[in-house]
């Protein structure tokens, strides 16, 4: 299970809705008047590792995955899914912040949290009826803050639909794969 703590804004004071609708309205100026300009490719990058890793630089730090243990792994090693979910909750955390603040709506404090069922018969090919991957996700939100029940339920929709961790897996994407040698 993983919690992770919504932190505030890294400035002496929280950012506020003019602040950031200043930062953004450049941004959004652009990208109307060039809609190619707002399509951005995001990277990762791993190196294969020893034994049964990936190193994969997260921009922050080197992470290096391995087999989660229900598949074999000592635990030492990051499992992939748990940095899927730990993605989910990052861009939700933000995603929430960034709409609440937009709102008007002050956030004191508070935990995102995700969870995701999977089933390792099918990641290990025990059983073909098995799926691979998540067969279910929950994400949850315990706030502190004095929104009414109506600005809560507006922050609620707003996240979800621009947190882009949360519609990728809603929604699903393309994936295209290579391989070389």
């Amino acid at each position: 299970m993983l919690i992770f703590t919504i932190i505030q804004h890294n400035r002496s004071e929280q950012m506020n809705a003019e602040e950031l609708k200043n930062l953004q309205a450049p941004l959004k100026e652009q990208y109307r008047e060039r809609p190619e300009s707002a399509m951005i490719t995001l990277k990762a990058q791993g190196e294969i590792g020893q034994g049964i890793s990936c190193k994969v630089e997260t921009g922050k730090a080197l992470i290096e995955a391995g087999l989660h243990p229900a598949t074999g792994g000592d635990g030492m090693l990051a499992c992939s899914g748990d940095m899927l979910l730990e993605a989910l909750v990052a861009c939700a955390g933000v995603t929430l912040r960034a709409v609440s603040t937009a709102i008007g709506v002050d956030i004191t404090g508070g935990t995102v949290k995700a969870e995701g069922d999977l089933d390792f018969r099918g990641t290990l090919g025990v059983s073909k009826e098995a799926a691979v991957g998540f067969k279910t996700i929950r994400l949850s939100f315990s706030l502190q803050s004095n929104a009414s029940e109506e600005q809560m339920q507006t922050i609620a929709k707003l996240t979800e639909r621009y947190c882009v961790v949360y519609q990728t897996l809603v929604k699903g994407a393309q994936v295209e794969t290579e391989f070389t040698c």
